[in-house]
């Protein structure tokens, strides 16, 4: 058999495996959302969930799943920011910042179960903060900063070497570069990289269970005030989110509809993460022209 041969033979074969995967990824997708997207209305959309009834829906946990997203953000972009801009502008390339990525690497390894346990024994049991949104935040934090934390350090390194370069030629100090120069021509690709750690952590599940609890009690959505106990904003009351919500009605089937509304959250959570991803490419895409017009 020639080289020729076996070249084409190659290419065929790695073009299959990638057909293969691409059929088993639209098959799960077309029978997910053929299965779930008949279940959708406003009314499943905005109602909350019924134990033993027919015709509940998902508004709540809806509702949670975006407030602890929002929270878990608001906690590990920051840090992550902070860590990226560390390790890749200023820390020397020595044995603490080994240390520092290796540890990054078994984070980020780490099951989402282990770290809803340890999220159960530190921050439910030992600092005493309950199930609560709180308390899973925490937990979403730990789960998000090591692929956060990478995703900006990739992106400060796309950055060359010239533009750093002539920030200090103009007389800029470090910090100055790297808030001026750096980050603005880096930005499509951070943004990038936090909706699509965004899409990882509207998903979870495990590390919710043992942290955020499984419970969504019953919410005045009139009232604001997040000290109240009953309000949407009260960061420290139990919130069971939509995938939470998935495993629990499969797990426990005291539901009569329970198929169809596992069928309508799973869409649900599908239709999101898909925004989520389709959202980064374009806003990705449009920042980078915007940017690098001139």
């Amino acid at each position: 058999m020639n080289s020729k041969r076996q070249n084409k033979i190659a290419i065929g074969a790695l073009y299959g495996i990638a057909g293969l995967v691409v059929l088993i990824l639209l098959a799960l997708l077309g029978y997910i959302l053929a299965s779930g997207v008949p279940q959708l209305s406003w009314h499943f959309l905005t109602a909350p969930a019924k134990a033993f009834l027919k015709g509940g829906g998902v508004g709540v946990q809806l509702f949670n799943s975006f407030y602890l997203l929002i929270l878990a953000m608001a906690i590990s972009f920051p840090i992550a920011l902070g860590a990226a801009i560390y390790l890749y502008e200023y820390a020397r390339d020595n044995w603490v910042t080994t240390t520092i990525r290796t540890a990054i690497e078994i984070l980020s390894s780490l099951p989402s179960v282990v770290v809803g346990l340890f999220g159960f024994l530190f921050f439910v049991v030992k600092l005493r903060l309950g199930f609560s949104i709180l308390s899973g935040a925490f937990a979403l934090t730990f789960f998000n900063l090591p692929l956060l934390t990478r995703s900006i350090e990739d992106s400060l390194r796309t950055i060359n070497l010239e533009q750093r370069e002539g920030g200090l030629a103009l007389g800029l100090s470090r910090w100055e570069t790297v808030t001026r120069v750096i980050l603005p021509a880096a930005v499509p690709s951070i943004l990038t990289g936090v909706i699509l750690s965004a899409g990882r952590v509207f998903g979870e599940a495990a590390a919710l269970i043992y942290t955020a609890g499984q419970s969504a009690p019953a919410l005045n959505f009139a009232d604001w005030n997040p000290f109240n106990i009953s309000s949407p904003l009260n960061p420290m009351r139990p919130a069971e989110t939509l995938a939470v919500h998935i495993w629990k009605i499969n797990s426990e089937g005291i539901m009569p509809d329970a198929k169809a509304i596992s069928s309508g959250s799973s869409a649900v959570l599908i239709i999101a993460i898909l925004l989520f991803n389709f959202t980064a490419r374009y806003v990705g895409k449009r920042l980078y022209k915007r940017l690098t017009s001139a």
